[in-house]
Parts: C-alpha cells; sequence; structure tokens
C-alpha cells in the first residue's frame, strides 16, 4: 500500500503540471522560451501548445514506465529490496519535471529569475537523491549503474554502486556551488557529472578484472 501511496504522490505532480499548463494558457505568447545557454540566457523557443504539455505528457509516460519497472525485471525481487528508495526516488523525479515545467511557464509570464541557478538547484536534488538509491541498490537491470561487470557480479555492483552513489553526491555539491560562479555554473554540474559517469564505468570493469584474477590464480 505504501508503495500505491506514493505513487499517487507522483501522479499528484503529473496533475499539478497540467493544471499549471491551464491556467497559464491564457496569459502566454505564442512562443514559449524552453532553452538557455550555459550563461543563463534565451537561446530557444517552442510552440506554445508543445512547451504546454510537453513536460505533463512526458512525465507521464515516465511514471508508467517506473510502475511498469518492478514488474518486469527478471530480478524483481532485488528491487523489492530497496523499493522504498525506488518509489521515493520516482516522487522526487516528479517534482523535478513539475520544478522545470513550471519554471519554464513563470519565466514566459514574465516573472524575472536565473533560469539557470533554477535548474542547478533542482538537478542538485535530484542527483543528491539518485546517489542515496544507488548506495541501496541491490543488482537488477534497469535500475543503477548497469555495465556488463556490474551485472556479472555481486560484489562488483555492490562496490561500483557504493562508489557511485558518494560521486552522485559530490556532483550535486558541486552543483550548487555553481550557483556562485555565475556563466560557469553549468560546467561545475556537467564536468563533475561526466567524470562521475566515467570513473564508475571504469571502476567497474577493473573490479571485475581483478577479482576474476583473483579467482585464476586462487588454489584449488
Amino acid at each position: 500500500m505504501e508503495t500505491i501511496h506514493r505513487f499517487i504522490v507522483a501522479a499528484g505532480f503529473v496533475a499539478l503540471s497540467g493544471i499549471v499548463s491551464l491556467l497559464a494558457a491564457p496569459s502566454l505568447p505564442a512562443d514559449l522560451v524552453t532553452n538557455w545557454g550555459a550563461a543563463g540566457e534565451p537561446s530557444g523557443t517552442m510552440p506554445k501548445l508543445l512547451a504546454l504539455w510537453l513536460f505533463p505528457a512526458l512525465t507521464a509516460g515516465l511514471l508508467v514506465m517506473f510502475a511498469v519497472i518492478p514488474r518486469i525485471d527478471p530480478l524483481r525481487e532485488n528491487i523489492a529490496d530497496f523499493r522504498p528508495y525506488y518509489d521515493w526516488f520516482v516522487v522526487i523525479f516528479t517534482v523535478y519535471m513539475f520544478v522545470v515545467h513550471a519554471g519554464i511557464l513563470a519565466f514566459n509570464l514574465g516573472y524575472e529569475f536565473d533560469f539557470t541557478y533554477l535548474i542547478l538547484v533542482a538537478v542538485a536534488g535530484l542527483f543528491y537523491y539518485s546517489g542515496v538509491v544507488l548506495i541501496h541498490a541491490e543488482q537488477n537491470w534497469f535500475v543503477g549503474i548497469r555495465t556488463p561487470w556490474t551485472l556479472s557480479s555481486e560484489e562488483v555492483w555492490a562496490r561500483t554502486h557504493a562508489l557511485g552513489g558518494r560521486l552522485f553526491k559530490l556532483t550535486a555539491v558541486f552543483a550548487l556551488l555553481g550557483l556562485l560562479f555565475g556563466e560557469y555554473a553549468f560546467y561545475l554540474l556537467l564536468i563533475p557529472a561526466l567524470l562521475t559517469a566515467g570513473v564508475t564505468v571504469v571502476y567497474s570493469y577493473y573490479l571485475y578484472e581483478r577479482i576474476e584474477r583473483s579467482s585464476d590464480t586462487a588454489p584449488e
């Protein structure tokens, strides 16, 4: 029942995105600013109808996918072991999508704020909780750092996710520090995120090879 309640909360944020779109629609221009450069300057637009409903529709589709994953994963019993963390990630993800959507609409309604800073704060929250999920994630086919080596060894999975969880949290901290660096703020998110992805992949390979060599040289 707790899982159902958490998905109802997530669905509520999807519905709220749609409500916000309906309320804002009459006051919005024909084309909405939907893209910003690294320095925070607007750099692209989208037709109003598409901009109003893209995020609500995309979030709804992803919510359905998140609901299905624990049922179709061959290792679904492992997802059950960290299901509360998984469910709260789904809620936080829908909150993130709502914040981005509402921020786009607010900007186009004439409210003045730095959209890049809004994204940095929202992404920092999402990344930090992603780190929490990674630390608790058990081996499965859909959630986590899924490399050939983590999926081939439970030990590699556990140790890679322990490192990955810490790196995701650290990336979130760098994203917040970016608020102090103006036009370079985006890079304090992008560079740590790319390094985190690269380090975890290389680390999983390194661990797997070391464990395999140890098993090959162990006396029988």
